[in-house]
């Protein structure tokens, strides 16, 4: 059987393709439309129309910036794709002429489809019968960029970036529409600030600063040259792999290109081809691991920082959401803390227990009246590196666990999911403020014993730390002294419940199921054992639930921001459910408590601290009595210990600042501290108090009036 048919049969498959390819070219060339209408336009019609006018408005995802409080340092950056947008008038004309030489040498001559471009690839394509030339020009690849960084599905992401005929047909719809829509210049601009480069580089600002460590601005031709060569194919052209052959030869290709298009002179495409590719790299630091060296032990901040974005609603439905936004959205956050107090914080945490230790010692300092963060600091090391981390001590904690120290990213101080540590007495502060609001006078006397029964706590019998305490006690030495039964007993007075719901409003959260069975509804009535600080807290959640007492009442959720900008430079804003727009990183504060109570609050919380308070006295002794001395200026606070000094706390103010110190082994909470550690909370708070607040003017309480002290 001969094979003659067959073989004409085969040569007659490329002349077909040949002919139908020219009739195409000749109507692209009277207009380019027509080589795209007819071929499924009504399926891509609707679609292509919707997509075009997303495509107006689309910008690519681009990187957070987070600053040090004076709005200027840099502490680290948050992406997914290390990007910032540049304006054109920002980058250089060395570099808009090299991608224009490198991609597109007709992009201002077309409409968005080169009919030369399409044909070129055509016949190249029918030869090779393959693909050996692509037709995309720069609008045409600037809208598959924009669909895919615009994409919210996986399938949205593959429709924008699949190899199909249908594909290219709707790429090519869209590009001559968005012709009609930009200029030139502003494709341009939102290509180089789409293309990717390589080196987790998104856009031209992050090309030229990490191969270059340069601005857009300041590129030669011959680095122009080099990135506009890597568009292509980041990894076949990429200079920073030992043999720069390839990128070289590239690199010259595309100064070549510029030279005949009149971009460059022979002679200075010539010299910068002489030029061996001299990178100087940069590798962009990302999230809060990454936090600048001198400044690596605010990393606790910053991920509280996260953490506080990721419950944030202004960014998201959300956690993922308001986390993608983080990452893709282009904010400017500059932090509230305050370097001198963080400074003071690290130092007097620091020098009480090193960070070889499985006991935590850390410190969480709120400004009264804002909820501001100003200081976050733990004897731990923020890293993501636990390999010389010793296992954990915990026996429930399974095998090959390891400790969280003295490397560690847990949020230790608050903020994040863990539940915290039994507060022990601190959680006076609770039952005080709830009996002071609601009626009961400073002056109100209670013969404490030592062992109480409680009659409505089913029978109870809460005893006193020691002997000492039992006797006539007022609110203030009852306070001081850290008196359990007489506040078992005001408990009974008021309502166990007052105290629980009060801590709800001053910004507590019950995170172990225990603490969520108590605190329901049904059963707060009868935790009396409430105000001894059987609960779990966060120093962060007991430093800004004090710093209302400080501020008079005026509760203020916790907040790690001073200002927040979008990428255009506008504040990020917020509507509120009443239709009022705020700014998200503003202080929200609502009065929790009359002012008076507050203030009656801070009178009995002198006697802990060695003060003396405006309107009574505090028995004798105290169980703090070295703050004052130490602070140097008016000062309020309480200790608490747990059970076998588990835990030891201590929660300190002035009228300026509110700080809780706690120590505890959060690997094990059945290791005790023990009686010899249980001071160190205390010297924390006090140390820090002063040194933060050295040199400023001394701030007085504002003492109660004589109808709330009785």
């Amino acid at each position: 059987m001969s094979n003659r048919p067959l073989a004409s049969a085969g040569r007659a498959v490329p002349l077909l393709r040949a002919g139908l390819i020219a009739g195409i070219v000749i109507a692209a060339a009277a207009y380019p439309l027509a080589a795209l209408t007819g071929i499924g336009a009504k399926a891509t019609a609707h679609a292509v129309e919707h997509k075009t006018g997303i495509l107006r408005t689309a910008l690519p995802a681009e990187t957070s910036y987070l600053y040090a409080p004076d709005g200027k340092t840099l502490l680290t950056m948050f992406y997914e794709e290390y990007r910032k947008y540049t304006k054109l008038s920002e980058i250089s004309p060395n570099v808009q002429q090299a991608i224009v030489a490198a991609e597109d040498n007709r992009f201002y001559q077309h409409h968005g489809v080169d009919p030369k471009g399409v044909a070129r690839a055509f016949v190249a394509n029918a030869r090779s019968n393959g693909v050996s030339q692509g037709a995309s020009t720069l609008t045409m690849q600037y809208v598959r960029m924009a669909l895919r960084d615009s994409a919210k599905t996986p399938k949205e992401v593959q429709e924008a970036t699949q190899q199909t005929s249908l594909r290219k047909i709707k790429e090519m719809r869209m590009a001559l529409d968005v012709e009609k829509e930009l200029s030139k210049e502003q494709i341009l601009e939102r290509y180089l600030n789409s293309a990717y480069f390589g080196h987790r580089a998104y856009g031209i600002y992050a090309a030229a600063q990490i191969f270059f460590s340069k601005t857009p601005a300041d590129l030669t031709p011959a680095e122009a040259a080099t990135l506009a060569g890597l568009v292509k194919s980041p990894s076949e052209y990429d200079p920073i792999t030992s043999d720069q052959k390839d990128a070289t030869g590239r690199r010259n290709y595309v100064l070549d290109r510029m030279a005949q298009l009149g971009y460059l002179s022979p002679d200075a495409a010539a010299a910068a081809k002489s030029e061996p590719i001299q990178l100087r790299l940069t590798s962009p630091p990302n999230d809060c691991a990454s936090v600048e060296e001198k400044y690596r032990t605010w990393g606790f901040y910053c991920d509280y920082l996260k953490n506080w974005w990721s419950s944030q609603p202004a960014f998201g439905e959300n956690r993922l959401e308001r986390m993608d936004k983080l990452r893709r959205g282009g904010y400017r956050i500059v932090l509230a803390l305050d370097p001198k107090t963080q400074e003071a914080a690290e130092k007097n945490v620091g020098a009480k227990d090193g960070s070889g230790s499985p006991f935590a010692n850390g410190i969480v300092v709120a400004e009264p009246g804002t909820g501001r963060i100003k200081a976050m600091a733990v004897n731990r090391k923020y890293s993501l590196d636990l390999s010389e981390n010793p296992p954990s001590s915990n026996p429930e904690a399974g095998r090959n666990v390891k400790a969280n120290y003295p490397n560690t990213v847990a949020p230790l101080l608050g903020g994040g999911t863990l539940p915290g540590y039994q507060a022990g007495s601190t959680f006076k502060m609770f039952p005080l403020l709830a009996a002071l609001n609601s009626g009961k006078k400073l002056s109100t006397e209670f013969n404490a014993p030592y062992r109480y029964r409680s009659r409505i706590y089913d029978d109870w019998q809460p005893t006193n730390a020691s002997g000492a305490m039992s006797g006539q006690q007022t609110m203030w030495s009852a306070f001081g002294k850290s008196v359990n039964t007489y506040w078992v007993w005001m408990e009974e007075q008021i309502g166990a419940e007052k105290g629980v719901r009060l801590a709800e409003q001053l910004g507590l959260r019950w995170r172990t199921d225990v603490d969520r069975q108590h605190a329901a509804p049904d059963r707060a009535p009868k935790w009396g054992a409430f105000t001894l600080g059987v609960s779990d807290a966060t120093p962060l959640e007991m430093a800004n639930a004090y710093a209302t007492v400080a501020a008079e009442g005026r509760y203020c959720e916790a907040i790690p921001v001073m200002s927040i900008f979008n990428r255009d430079g506008t504040p990020t804003t917020y509507t509120t459910r009443g239709g009022v727009t705020r700014e998200v990183a503003k202080p929200r504060c609502r009065q929790v408590v009359s002012a008076d109570a507050a203030r009656a609050a801070t009178d009995a919380a002198r006697c802990p601290t060695g003060d003396t308070p405006a309107k009574g006295g505090c028995g004798g002794w105290s169980t703090a009595d070295s703050v004052r001395g130490t602070v140097g200026r008016p000062v309020a606070g309480k200790t608490g210990t747990t059970d076998s000094t588990r835990s030891a706390w201590f929660v300190g103010y002035t009228p300026e600042l509110a700080a809780a110190s706690f120590i505890a082994d959060p690997d094990n909470p059945f290791n005790a501290v023990g009686d010899g550690l249980s001071q160190v909370p205390i010297g924390a708070v006090a140390e820090t108090l002063r040194d933060a607040l050295k040199d400023k003017p001394v701030r007085q309480f504002t003492p109660p009036s004589d109808q709330i002290v009785g």
